[in-house]
């Protein structure tokens, strides 16, 4: 898989092709016009292609600059890898690469909007990646005619990914064996749970609605260092298959999430347990 620049109105409309092939939006409306991915890409956006055997763009990145309280910032508007492209590291190549050209031009801080209750994107932006979210937005994009969103609420985190902490280094090296500029190491594991971790409360614990899990009752009171979140991993599938019971795990995780960054919490790590068919959120208090 080879990542570069996209920077010609064809490679545009590429992209563009690709975001509708991805999300399956019904109205056209929705997706990034070409004749603004051109205009972003000569004025400091960053417009990304990863392309694989034959020369085709199995995914796209898309960023364009911002500010965030007066600090200039990127704002990542979509990632998408092609079904087929997925499971390969294509998505966390592109978002290296991302970084790599946000520090060039000086910038450290890259931000975006993920659903909290997509388990593949928490792990790519938690275990890999290392960012952090303290934002919760309610219905941020409205309703969207994509396949992918059945009429739920377009709830959505905002992701900070600080470029330049250790935290950040650490996860990327963890990741992709990065261990400094010309030097590799083997992949060291993801997600492995200190005792501080194994102490913290699970406020939410799921239970078992046949052949699908159902949000437990939120605590949202719970004092401690850290908590626990849990959602399922099959949240796609259940918005096609069990719309209603999408519906309760997105007004269920929206008020915990929402009740804790209230009370100064912040997500800062994910787990996957694929075989139990559930993540869990890792949220921390800040120090006082």
């Amino acid at each position: 898989m080879r990542i570069r620049s996209l920077s010609t109105l064809a490679e545009c409309r590429q992209a563009a092709a690709l975001e509708q092939a991805i999300w399956g939006y019904a109205d056209a409306d929705e997706i990034v016009p070409p004749s603004i991915l051109i205009v972003a890409v000569k004025r400091g956006g960053i417009l990304l292609g990863a392309f694989g055997d034959g020369g085709r763009m199995d995914g796209y990145a898309y960023a364009v600059p911002s500010l965030r309280d007066g600090r200039r910032a990127i704002w990542s508007h979509a990632l998408g890898v092609v079904p087929e492209a997925r499971g390969r590291g294509v998505a966390t190549a592109l978002k290296i690469v991302q970084r790599q050209q946000a520090q060039r031009m000086g910038i450290d801080l890259i931000e975006w909007s993920c659903d909290p209750l997509q388990t593949a994107p928490a792990h790519l932006n938690f275990a890999r990646l290392g960012v952090v979210v303290e934002e919760y937005e309610e219905n941020l994009y409205g309703e969207s005619s994509s396949v992918l969103h059945a009429g739920v609420p377009t709830d959505r985190f905002i992701a900070q990914w600080n470029l330049n902490t250790p935290h950040v280094e650490r996860r990327l090296a963890a990741a992709e064996g990065i261990a400094a500029p010309g030097r590799r190491r083997a992949a060291q594991p993801i997600g492995v749970r200190d005792s501080a971790v194994v102490s913290a409360v699970l406020v939410n614990e799921a239970r078992a609605a046949g052949e699908w899990l159902a949000p437990g009752d939120g605590t949202l009171d719970v004092e401690g260092s850290r908590v626990l979140v849990e959602i399922p991993s099959n949240f796609t599938e259940m918005l096609t298959r069990e719309p209603a019971l999408a519906l309760e795990w997105r007004l269920s995780t929206r008020a915990i999430f929402q009740a804790y960054f209230t009370r100064g919490y912040r997500v800062v790590d994910f787990f996957l347990a694929r075989e139990h068919g559930r993540g869990q959120y890792l949220l921390a208090r800040a120090a006082s």
